[in-house]
């Protein structure tokens, strides 16, 4: 606030909106896990705003969405490289014993639990789906 961030209040204004009114709704205290959930989902949001936006010729709006993906994506945790996020994707395939597409669920549930708000999800998906189906 002293820093007269107009932007960067916005979007914690923003989060700390969501995290309460996910608090409010469930009747509990939110972990960080949860937490960290609220953000994912915020993440994209904003990501699809900014294709909407993009389709619509608003590129003033869509920079402004923008700015607040970079602002709520600070908050995540450091992001897993390529390298890491592919070893955990074999990792998991190896222990689910995945053959097929059939089995796509048990795989990404592994890897959830192991890269939640250090990856895409969706681009992991994409990832799995590519591997199992070759």
């Amino acid at each position: 606030m002293r820093a007269r961030d107009a932007a960067r209040l916005s979007a914690i204004r923003l989060l700390l909106a969501a995290i309460k009114q996910r608090e409010v709704d469930e009747r509990v205290e939110l972990s960080d896990a949860e937490v960290l959930s609220v953000i994912e989902k915020m993440i994209k949001q904003c990501r699809e705003s900014i294709s909407q936006f993009e389709q619509a010729a608003r590129p003033e709006l869509a920079e402004a969405e923008k700015r607040e993906l970079e602002l709520l994506a600070a908050y995540l945790p450091q992001q897993a490289s390529d390298a890491e996020i592919e070893q955990a994707i074999a990792a998991a395939l190896a222990e689910s014993g995945a053959s097929g597409i059939k089995d796509m669920g048990k795989v990404m549930a592994a890897l959830k639990a192991r890269l939640a708000g250090r990856a895409d999800m969706a681009k992991i998906s994409g990832l799995v789906k590519a591997r199992l189906s070759g």
